[in-house]
């Protein structure tokens, strides 16, 4: 009797343990934290620990479910990232993902979701077909895509008689970049009159410098070359070669901190950026900077405010859908208004791409401080910016 006593105990033990793991709440993040892009996936993974930190105001639970968070190194390679994503829903049980840094990485892992009728939040990877061409109803993207980066850039730098050429990273994230940058200046009244790309691993820039030079050396009024570049941005490299000799001025957008020290040759460079912790004024970001401060002795970075951004959209839809089903989770967020360190976000409906402010900036140079710092001309906010939607579902 004893011995039927003990093992009906035991498998009454075993059920619920069964239970209580069943309860857990798994979100997988997937991001390249070995790479060209790991200062990038490193932000984004501390920003999405303090983001699930604030929204459950410390407890890591929703509805009485405890919050697992399940991480995953793609490297940056895409058919890793396709491989590690479909082990997180499968043989992880995630009921959601996060990723991830790469915008090709990104790309392999849409149909993923898809196949297994998961949600993944994008984050923070930015070419426009991930919401675009490529997109399906289980993604959702809380990083802005190229066409924010792009018609920002536009807004703050083009205007009438103002002659442009670009260069860009040959790869989905700078071509993306570059066809929305010319669809937006378009707009504005400024000439887009060369571009090139070079691979992501070019170190001597001096050839395509030249190419742009020429083309721009003797065009009339305002000239600017504007560089949209993951990882570190050739700007030094690009003034080295002295383009003021021929009037040209350099342009680009915003980035980390350690990237932002080759601006600082540059006081007085426009551009427009998606975060820097001093620029927005919120409560979330008032939380964000002091405990990041009080816990790493340096101020949250581009990524850090990125990856909480995906927590806030994670926690709001699961609290607003009542559970993690994903059908009940996509109605939710389709339309989804949240709270994030740049203020107030937006799903839009018919692509599930974030909708939110990004800022005009003028480099400021003190010797202070090992960062150019990008000083707010003005907010760009979300009824400044035509974003097109891009998707043909």
């Amino acid at each position: 009797m004893k011995a039927l006593m003990r093992a009906a105990l035991a498998g009454v033990a075993a059920l619920t343990a069964q239970a209580a793991f069943a309860a857990d709440l798994k979100i997988a993040l997937i991001h390249g934290k070995t790479g060209a892009l790991e200062a990038y996936a490193k932000q984004t993974e501390t920003g999405l620990r303090m983001g699930l930190e604030f929204a459950t105001k410390g407890t890591m639970e929703i509805g009485g479910r405890k919050i697992v968070l399940v991480t995953k190194d793609d490297q940056g390679k895409p058919d890793l990232a396709k491989s590690l994503l479909a082990e997180a829903y499968q043989d992880d049980g995630a009921d959601l993902a996060i990723g991830t840094t790469s915008s090709g990485a990104a790309l392999a892992m849409l149909p993923v979701a898809e196949e297994y009728k998961k949600v993944l939040i994008v984050e923070p990877a930015v070419a426009d077909q991930i919401t675009g061409e490529k997109w399906n109803r289980y993604i959702f993207r809380t990083g802005r895509n190229s066409s924010q980066d792009a018609i920002s850039n536009a807004v703050a730098i083009g205007s009438a008689g103002t002659s442009i050429a670009t260069l860009a990273q040959d790869y989905a994230f700078g071509r993306d970049g570059v066809a929305a940058f010319r669809e937006a200046l378009a707009r504005t009244g400024a000439t887009l009159v060369a571009e090139e790309y070079a691979p992501q691993n070019t170190t001597d820039f001096t050839a395509p410098a030249q190419r742009l030079f020429d083309a721009l050396k003797d065009k009339p009024g305002k000239k600017i070359i504007w560089v949209i570049w993951a990882g570190g941005n050739p700007l030094t490299k690009l003034q080295d070669l002295n383009p003021g000799r021929y009037g040209i001025q350099l342009s680009t957008g915003g980035n980390i901190l350690p990237a932002m020290a080759a601006y600082k040759p540059l006081p007085g460079m426009e551009g427009a950026t998606y975060y820097y912790y001093q620029i927005p004024k919120n409560p979330v970001n008032d939380w964000l900077v002091a405990e990041h401060q009080k816990r790493f002795n340096a101020p949250p970075d581009f990524f850090t405010a990125g990856g909480f951004a995906a927590a806030m959209a994670a926690v709001t839809a699961v609290q607003k859908a009542g559970g993690s089903d994903s059908e009940k989770l996509i109605a939710a967020m389709e339309g989804m208004e949240f709270d994030t360190p740049k203020g107030k976000m937006i799903f839009r409906k018919e692509d599930h791409q974030a909708l939110q402010s990004m800022y005009h900036f003028k480099v400021k140079v003190d010797p202070n401080v090992a960062w150019a710092i990008p000083e707010l001309v003005r907010e760009i906010g979300i009824g400044d910016m035509a974003v097109p939607i891009r998707n043909k579902r």
